[in-house]
């Protein structure tokens, strides 16, 4: 996973580099993301695939990505580990219900052995008319086309501004010392 990342095609500059996949481009393109110069892509074709379901806010393609026997976990969160497809779809069923325009946006994303590492942007607006942003990185593991489990971190973009030197300060009970330039 070492090497250099030129750009990001969230933000709309796409890269290649050591270990990346690509797919032949098209998906990419239905899931948003930007082409390479060379026409080349970031993604596997299961988690592309899943994207583009995701906007689609087609469900029934998202089953058909997920194994039956999913496992979930995020790993900030532990009480939130399920397992199963059922419970992915009931959450994704609420989550697209909530969020008429849930949107996926995929960053990066690179290929380990089994694994897909890929950061995401998740936005939309809820049916309350709260302001949805999430962003994070999803570790997905594939055997057979199917994603058969995942471990998220996924985190709501801050809304109130923190400062750094507030967060330290927030995570550690102290301030930082302000640095020598």
């Amino acid at each position: 996973m070492s090497g250099s990342w030129p750009g990001y095609v969230c933000q709309g500059r796409a890269r290649q580099g050591p270990g990346l996949v690509r797919d032949g481009g098209d998906m990419a393109a239905r899931a948003g993301a930007l082409p390479y110069e060379s026409g080349e892509h970031l993604m596997t074709d299961v988690i592309n695939r899943l994207a583009v379901a995701m906007n689609a806010h087609d469900l029934d393609v998202v089953a058909g990505l997920i194994d039956e026997d999913y496992r979930s976990e995020q790993p900030a969160h532990p009480a939130r580990v399920f397992t199963g497809r059922a419970q992915m779809l009931a959450n994704w069923e609420a989550m697209l219900a909530g969020i008429p325009d849930f949107h996926a946006e995929i960053c990066r994303s690179v290929q380990d052995g089994e694994v897909t590492w890929t950061e995401w942007r998740w936005s939309g607006t809820r049916s309350d008319g709260q302001s949805f942003e999430m962003r994070g990185v999803t570790l997905f593991e594939v055997a057979d086309d199917q994603i058969v489990a995942g471990r998220l971190y996924m985190e709501d973009v801050e809304r109130d501004v923190t400062g750094i030197e507030q967060a330290v300060e927030a995570l550690s009970g102290r301030r930082p010392r302000p640095a020598q330039q």
